[in-house]
């Protein structure tokens, strides 16, 4: 499940790193924007998937233009709004997606390997409801750092993926985490 840049227009795709900057340098103090750029991602990029079966059940919105680019507007709207309003359940159901999305991209999509995913998520997002400020600081950097090194290696193409993939994403999230908890703690203080 990667994110497939080549569906954005160019000021989608600046829209989108601005989103992903936002929420790897500012996460936890924009958390509720944070929280509703975040979703919006995961409803916009569910949708996308979807749409192929959407497609074949309904022929009329396959031919239809307006149906193609809506539909994953309002799939992403809609969770935006949910995890909008909703906090902890949003930090444990971005903690369980992001487990979910590293399980399927880099495990495969066996049902033994979906399920030992799905027990890790759970157990990863009850964490992260517990210790909610590093959760959040720490899934907003992540899915920041994500958006930015799938932006990179689209504007990049030279760039060996295999090899610099989780170099680029661990070490920007590095970055963009360590920012947030040193801008939290000193105002925490």
């Amino acid at each position: 499940m990667e994110l497939d840049l080549t569906q954005f227009n160019t000021t989608e795709l600046i829209i989108l790193m601005v989103a992903g900057a936002l929420l790897l340098f500012a996460g936890y103090r924009v958390k509720k924007i944070g929280f509703f750029v975040a979703w919006f991602i995961v409803g916009y990029l569910l949708m996308g998937f979807l749409m192929p079966t959407i497609n074949n059940a309904v022929p009329e919105i396959a031919g239809n233009q307006l149906w193609q680019v809506l539909l994953p507007i309002a799939g992403g709207l809609l969770l935006a709004m949910l995890g909008f309003t909703i906090e902890k359940i949003c930090v444990s159901l971005l903690t369980f997606a992001a487990t979910m999305v590293v399980t399927v991209q880099y495990f495969g999509t066996e049902w033994m390997t979906l399920a030992i995913g799905g027990v890790v998520g759970v157990i990863l997002g009850a964490l992260a409801v517990k210790m909610m400020k590093p959760a959040t600081i720490l899934t907003t950097s992540l899915i920041g750092a994500y958006i930015l090194t799938m932006a990179l290696f689209f504007f990049v193409a030279e760039i060996d993926r295999t090899v610099f993939y989780w170099p680029i994403l661990v070490g920007t999230a590095g970055i963009g985490a360590l920012a947030q908890f040193m801008v939290t703690a000193r105002n925490a203080s």
